[in-house]
């Protein structure tokens, strides 16, 4: 079947050809009764811009490159789909890329791997740093994903991201709220902007309800997923039973969900025993049994943030000052600390 053109989008929408044009480029001169008829169109015959064409009548490829950790982590598996569908209304496309966290790499593809073909770069770093990032952005477009590990003073590029103090201490908040006194913490790694910011989040509620800091209470992890979750949880119930935590909170769904499986190894019951919490609002997490309470940041809203602000700056032909933006969040209570039998919401 032959790829679908420009042309033929406009007949299906009933607009001019141009029309078609501006909505896929995202111009504002058009109405958005026009522009749903136009992207319905697109959704419809299944159009796809074509590069090469693009790059030949505007300097443009209308190709992103969205960089991330790690797929395999739910999270960003989640976020990569939200990003590829708010790129596509406004007729981008997305490449995407794995770094593993590896600081030559995130600044290897921060640079925008096929630099001559990528027109900028969603970038969410664990190494690399502002500096390093402060070469790049001086010549190639790019938004950043999650945590800054610099003040206001210093943004490198557009930022998107939640508030991790704030989202740690609401679950914090949530566990101290149902009566738990000994709150453990899974996810102490002071290499990661994240986990540090999640901690003293974490620590702010503890306080708010009276409540001491025991170190014994945070173990250390190499990674924010199941297995770490899985072996911290193990060391803490091996403490003497007037020590054990009676709540953790896991500064990932995947660690909680590690840690719910050590839980039961012990013959521990969730909630009655221990209640466990997560952040990151995964699939996983409402599908896990028990369900897991969990921060639910905005993905939808962190992608759309994100592939606007990139956007704008690729279209700009004058430099464009750098802005922070925050995503909401919330929590949602689950059987994992509420208790009960709740049905997933389909």
């Amino acid at each position: 079947m032959a790829a679908k053109t420009l042309r033929d989008v406009a007949e299906r929408a009933g607009v001019s050809i141009k029309t078609v044009s501006n909505v896929v480029r995202g111009a504002p001169r058009v109405s958005d009764t026009t522009r749903a008829r136009v992207l319905r169109a697109v959704e419809e015959l299944g159009y796809r811009p074509n590069p090469s064409a693009r790059r030949l009548r505007t300097g443009r490829s209308g190709l992103i490159a969205l960089v991330v950790p790690e797929l395999a982590t739910p999270y960003f598996a989640e976020l990569a789909h939200h990003v590829r569908r708010e790129a596509s209304l406004l007729g981008l496309t997305v490449l995407t890329e794995e770094s593993m966290g590896d600081t030559a790499e995130e600044l290897r593809l921060a640079n925008g791997v096929g630099a001559s073909l990528l027109d900028g770069v969603i970038l969410s770093p664990l190494r690399v740093t502002p500096d390093e990032l402060a070469a790049v952005t001086d010549e190639f477009p790019m938004v950043l994903l999650g945590e800054r590990t610099y003040g206001r003073d210093r943004v490198v590029a557009d930022h998107v991201l939640i508030d991790n103090v704030a989202a740690a201490r609401d679950i914090t908040a949530h566990l101290t709220g149902l009566g738990r006194r000994r709150i453990a913490a899974i996810g102490v790694d002071q290499g990661s902007a994240t986990s540090r910011q999640r901690l003293e989040g974490y620590q702010r509620a503890l306080h708010a309800a009276g409540l001491p800091f025991d170190p014994r209470l945070a173990p250390r992890v190499e990674e924010f997923d199941r297995r770490n979750g899985l072996l911290a949880m193990r060391s803490l119930t091996a403490l003497p039973a007037g020590e054990r935590p009676d709540a953790v909170f896991c500064f990932s769904d995947l660690l909680a969900v590690g840690a719910q499986r050590a839980l039961h190894e012990a013959g521990l019951d969730i909630p009655g025993d221990v209640a466990v919490a997560g952040i990151d609002g995964s699939e996983e997490a409402r599908y896990s049994t028990p369900s897991l309470t969990s921060v639910v940041p905005d993905k939808a809203a962190i992608a759309s943030l994100a592939v606007k602000c990139l956007a704008a700056r690729i279209r700009s032909d004058a430099p464009l000052p750098f802005e922070i933006h925050v995503a909401p969040h919330w929590l949602e209570a689950r059987e994992s600390t509420v208790g009960g039998r709740h049905p997933v919401r389909t």
